[in-house]
């Protein structure tokens, strides 16, 4: 019999799974799926007999808890750190100027919070009045308290803040509906703050991208499932639960898909909100903290993915302003790091290969696909004109329907703790209490502190919550 039976096998039972395994405590993994990783999935496109992953997925640096998980499990040699971003400008209404590229990235001599100032205005698209403004929005956020509910959206502060349209439009709306794929009216002042704050105000590591340099199946389903293999945790694939046995008001064991029973004295169910309300026992599920679950909606996020017969451009990455298209990621052998200068480039000999990100893409579920790529690829042919003639070979869109819950103005009451009233049930997902919105970050935390309640109560208390950056 295992000590600890962890459900689900996304990032947040994966954290919990390797925070166990290093306490020296037996843990058993189960995955309904045929491998790791959750919603950070790849899968073989049988078009291009490629890995693709099912969206592109991203860290910041204030992602401390995430990058700790990384290290310790051997992943961290497999993200690169960008020290800079593009920003593409709005298109031209005249159809005449080409596109503005601007180059973001921290001043060496400045330290926090004015790192990016240099940044912020070299978004040459944004006129004097748009960065003045955003200045000051900033520095609003950056002194107020802050908050763990409130009621509040994102797009009512703007307004209180005398924001102008242009600048929402082109900086506060590019920023928080990738990160958090949500309209700013449907974004909560708390979660928005910590966007900026956390990511962009506070410390000058804070706001750099980093990016899985492989597949991300490569890194779930194989660096680390090896690792849990080697520190004995039993990973079983595949292996859907049907319900959580109760027995004298604890979890006894958990009945799987084909009737097997496997019994454990704790438990870490991590899976998503939906799945979760679903095997929690009804006595439980009913009660007020957990009856609200359900209340929690749901944000979906669509990936584009294009093979070219040439590059459309050496970036390995730009953030696209004022587009259907929000960011373009090279994923291309070989990519490399252009910048403004890009000329013609050459037919490759393996065919190039570029994934979109869509945040916020409820309309995409009710467009044809066939539209969706040609606004796609409309849109970089007429950022990178010298690809005008690039021939588009194969396309494939990805809806991630439930990809996120939404950070509503009030969601915060409805996420619950990780601690459930039964004493050996512990809850994990980027759902649950973790004081950051939906991230690879807030799933990995959860997972820390489930198990950090877990090994409390059998005798080997461990501190595994990262601290924040300074």
């Amino acid at each position: 019999m295992s000590d600890v039976i962890v459900i689900g096998g996304g990032l947040a039972g994966l954290a919990a799974s390797v925070a166990l395994a290093q306490a020296g405590v037996k843990v058993t993994l189960l995955e309904s799926r045929p491998r790791l990783g959750g919603r950070a999935s790849s899968f073989e496109d049988a078009a291009t007999g490629e890995l693709i992953d099912n969206c592109q997925h991203v860290a910041m640096g204030c992602c401390t808890n995430f990058r700790h998980f990384c290290r310790v499990t051997g992943l961290a040699p497999y993200f690169r750190d960008e020290e800079q971003l593009t920003f593409v400008g709005p298109p031209d209404p005249s159809g005449r100027q080409p596109p503005k590229f601007c180059r973001f990235a921290a001043t060496p001599i400045l330290g926090a919070p004015f790192h990016l100032g240099h940044a912020l205005w070299g978004l040459d698209y944004l006129s004097f009045r748009d960065k003045f403004a955003i200045a000051r929005g900033l520095f609003s956020l950056w002194k107020a308290r802050p908050l763990t509910s409130d009621l509040t959206s994102f797009a009512e502060w703007l307004g209180r803040q005398r924001q102008p349209a242009s600048a929402i439009e082109y900086f506060w709306n590019v920023v928080l509906v990738s990160a958090l794929s949500e309209s700013l009216d449907r974004i909560s002042l708390a979660y928005g703050r910590k966007v900026f704050v956390d990511g962009f105000l506070t410390n000058r590591e804070g706001w750099k991208v980093s990016l899985p340099t492989v597949p991300l199946d490569e890194l779930y389903s194989g660096t680390l499932a090896q690792w849990l293999a080697a520190h004995d945790v039993e990973v079983r694939l595949k292996t859907g639960v049907e319900r959580l046995v109760m027995d004298e008001g604890a979890i006894s064991a958990v009945e799987l898909r084909n009737g097997e029973r496997l019994a454990a004295r704790q438990f870490v169910l991590a899976v998503t909100q939906q799945r979760a309300l679903a095997l929690l026992p009804e006595s439980i599920r009913t009660l007020p903290q957990h009856a609200v679950i359900e209340r929690l909606e749901t944000a979906p996020i669509a990936s584009v993915h294009l093979w070219f017969d040439r590059p459309i451009t050496l970036l390995p990455h730009a953030v696209l302003v004022g587009r259907l298209s929000q960011w373009v990621f090279n994923r291309s052998r070989g990519e490399g790091r252009g910048a403004r200068g890009e000329s013609a480039l050459p037919v490759s000999p393996h065919p190039s290969y570029y994934q979109v990100v869509i945040s916020n893409a409820r309309e995409m579920s009710e467009r044809p696909q066939s539209d969706v790529v040609a606004e796609v690829v409309a849109e970089l042919k007429a950022i990178w004109p010298w690809a005008a003639d690039a021939e588009l070979r194969h396309s494939r869109v990805i809806i991630e329907h439930h990809a996120v819950f939404s950070p509503l103005p009030g969601s915060e009451d409805l996420r619950p703790a990780q601690q459930s009233p039964i004493e050996n049930l512990q809850l994990a997902g980027d759902w649950t209490q973790t004081g950051w919105p939906a991230t690879m970050e807030g799933a990995v935390r959860s997972g820390f502190l489930a198990a950090e309640n877990v090994l409390t109560k059998i005798g080997r208390p461990a501190k595994w919550l990262q601290p924040d950056l300074p």
